[in-house]
């Protein structure tokens, strides 16, 4: 954020700014925008009426980009302009002069200004196809993998309330500032009033949600969450009505949490958790990581114990394993799993989920993943006999962690990943270490996002 008096002047190339341009969006990006094109006639210091005048579209290959969130490939759209890059425009959508028939009426009434959600204009079919056209496009341009045979991204059985866990945000009022009723109590909806020492100023509600679109800091005050839970949407009320009652205690923002699991949402973060996937019940910490879609997790961890069993190893080795998902919803396939978990409590919860579902051929251990094959028994996991499990965090695998591993040689590697993009720059690795990629599988665990889960599987040529 610039300071005040030192904003950034606005580079007017090739549109001034909060120009109205018109174009038709030929593709989706994987951050969730529509992508078109349009035909620059003029070189910088060009006549901008001109442009205006031939809103063209330019073929694929040729044109200035311009971004529209919120829109849909085939869609002819009218555009303002509000950011020019050096090598393409962002703007945001003024209307939509010819629809695309995929749109669909979003559920929710904040879509477009909440950034939450990226898709809920879009059909869920047709969300599954433009994510597995995604995870090819990243395989052809990231991995330098083209015409690779990507399998139909397998949906999530709810389309909607299916986050059971959201950390809605708040920033407090000003100081001096107290409310003296609750929000949404003003006739029609409208701000109550507040009051403070002379001279304060009133402010609006103070909202408690998630970013807005397109900004860092700005919150859209979010009362209701169509892809959480119901649960969660149940208690969210009674959340709010407790932090507005005594906001004026606050002296700095904060996160809340809401995680709920079987009918019982929790806002405490140290609350055990217990999910049940398949036919194991896992306990964990509300605050540790687990994954936020258990409608899938059958599924999900289903094709990951295949994928690893399917490489005819007998061992298998679960880095960055949490509290277990994988190694343990796996341990039937196998002789003997070992996990591995920087997280201290994730790795005492593996150790008690794997003891409460009588799991016996399952051992886990508190460290860093980027150690984890010196203390792992030779004369067992022998590298012909392990396939590896990894499931890195959104940024992927350190450098330390892959050196090792391809050092170690495993017969087959699962990856799972949160972020493909990530995913498939250590591809590149992988590939050049002498595995081969044999399988490519979207799961959609976010819909209504433009976020995926992807499983690769990787075979030792």
């Amino acid at each position: 954020m610039c300071p005040v008096g030192k904003r950034k002047k606005f580079n007017d190339h090739p549109f001034p700014y909060h120009a109205e341009i018109e174009l038709e969006i030929a593709t989706l990006t994987n951050l969730g925008s529509g992508l078109g094109r349009i035909v620059l006639p003029l070189e910088p210091g060009g006549d901008f009426q001109a442009v205006r005048e031939n809103p063209a579209t330019a073929p694929a290959e040729g044109g200035w980009v311009v971004m529209v969130p919120f829109t849909l490939p085939g869609e002819r759209v009218r555009a303002r302009v509000f950011r020019n890059h050096k090598n393409f425009s962002e703007a945001d959508l003024v209307e939509v002069l010819t629809p695309s028939p995929q749109r669909v009426a979003p559920a929710c009434p904040l879509f477009g200004r909440c950034g939450g959600c990226q898709y809920q204009h879009l059909a869920y079919p047709a969300q599954l196809e433009w994510k597995r056209r995604q995870v090819a496009e990243l395989l052809q341009h990231l991995a330098g993998v083209p015409d690779f045979p990507v399998a139909p991204v397998i949906g999530s059985p709810r389309e909607y309330h299916y986050r059971s866990k959201i950390t809605p945000h708040f920033n407090p009022p000003s100081p001096g500032l107290r409310r003296t009723s609750p929000p949404n109590a003003g006739a029609g909806g409208a701000a109550p009033p507040l009051s403070g020492p002379a001279g304060d100023r009133a402010l609006p509600p103070m909202p408690i949600g998630f970013l807005r679109q397109g900004t860092r800091f700005d919150l859209v005050d979010v009362p209701h969450c169509p892809i959480a839970t119901e649960a969660i949407n149940l208690k969210l009320g009674a959340v709010r009505e407790a932090v507005h009652a005594k906001q004026s205690e606050y002296k700095r923002g904060a996160t809340l949490l809401l995680r709920e699991a079987s009918g019982v949402v929790t806002t405490d973060y140290d609350a055990v958790i217990v999910e049940t996937v398949g036919e194991l019940k896992l306990h964990f910490l509300a605050r540790d990581f687990f994954q936020n879609n258990p409608f899938i997790l059958p599924a999900f961890t289903r094709y990951v114990r295949e994928q690893a069993a399917a490489s005819g190893a007998r061992f298998l080795v679960d880095a960055y394993c949490g509290s277990g998902l994988f190694a343990l919803t796996a341990a039937s396939a196998f002789q003997h799993v070992t996990g591995i978990e920087i997280s201290e409590s994730s790795v005492r919860f593996a150790r008690e989920n794997a003891a409460a579902n009588t799991i016996n051929n399952a051992t886990f251990t508190a460290g860093d993943a980027a150690a984890i094959f010196a203390g792992l028994d030779s004369a067992t996991f022998t590298p012909n006999e392990t396939v590896v499990v990894i499931d890195p965090p959104r940024k992927g695998c350190d450098e330390s962690f892959l050196r090792q591993l391809f050092a170690f040689g495993p017969r087959s590697v699962v990856y799972v990943s949160c972020d493909p993009a990530t995913q498939m720059r250590d591809l590149r690795l992988f590939l050049a270490a002498g595995y081969q990629l044999v399988a490519a599988q979207p799961f959609d665990l976010f819909p209504q996002t433009r976020h995926l889960e992807c499983v690769l599987t990787l075979r030792r040529a």
